[in-house]
């Protein structure tokens, strides 16, 4: 499998086989570079432009924003339930969906905007993890303090913070990753442009990986 981040919290998954699961398509408010990725699935967390905008996105995918679960074929499944984007049981800014997505034989789960800590059941949902992909950058998310509680909590093989202040999104209310790190007691790691992984190879991966930000093409 290989992961891209596009920035905010789009990520490209793509299987060995080609099969392309774009998330949470971000819209030109973010400031990040607008690219124009193809994809043959789409997840969607929530409704708002930042994570829902899918008229930059090429080819006719399958549209994923509710819960449920989805076969899409060659041992791909997206199963998603609902979570809190505040922390008041979605009275400020709605719902947002929790997915797991299972592709090349690893379990990707994808938090969306999450704003508060994870319920038992939410918790149970996410076990047997490998690759956590948590917003950290607090404000309209968890913060890094919490994110690195539930990361705790899941215990992912991988973690990959998202939704976080860079360069792009400057004026945005959010803190960069390094609270996280630091509630981890964790370096800050070299950035990577993207990911390569399998089930087999995963043992061998840090803890956390972080991207490269994205530059203008």
């Amino acid at each position: 499998m290989l992961i891209e981040w596009n920035g905010h919290s789009e990520f490209l998954l793509e299987s060995a086989s080609g099969y392309r699961i774009l998330t949470d398509p971000f819209d030109p408010n973010t400031g990040y570079p607008m690219r124009r990725p193809g994809a043959d699935a789409v997840v969607v967390s929530h409704g708002h432009g930042d994570h829902s905008y899918l008229d930059k996105v090429d080819g006719h995918p399958i549209v994923l924003d509710a819960p449920g679960r989805t076969e899409l074929g060659d041992g791909i499944t997206v199963e998603s339930i609902l979570g809190d984007h505040d922390d008041c049981q979605g009275k400020k800014r709605g719902k947002t969906l929790i997915t797991k997505i299972r592709m090349d034989g690893l379990s990707i789960a994808h938090l969306g905007d999450l704003g508060c800590p994870l319920s038992p059941e939410q918790l149970d949902f996410l076990s047997g993890t490998d690759i956590l992909m948590v917003p950290v950058g607090g404000f309209f998310t968890i913060d890094g303090e919490t994110a690195a509680d539930l990361v705790r909590a899941v215990s992912p093989k991988v973690t990959i913070p998202m939704h976080y202040k860079t360069k792009w999104n400057e004026s945005w209310p959010i803190t960069g990753p390094e609270p996280f790190y630091e509630a981890m007691c964790l370096p800050l790691p070299d950035p990577v442009p993207l990911l390569r992984v399998t089930a087999e190879d995963i043992v061998c991966l840090p803890a956390t990986v972080m991207f490269e930000t994205p530059e203008e093409s």
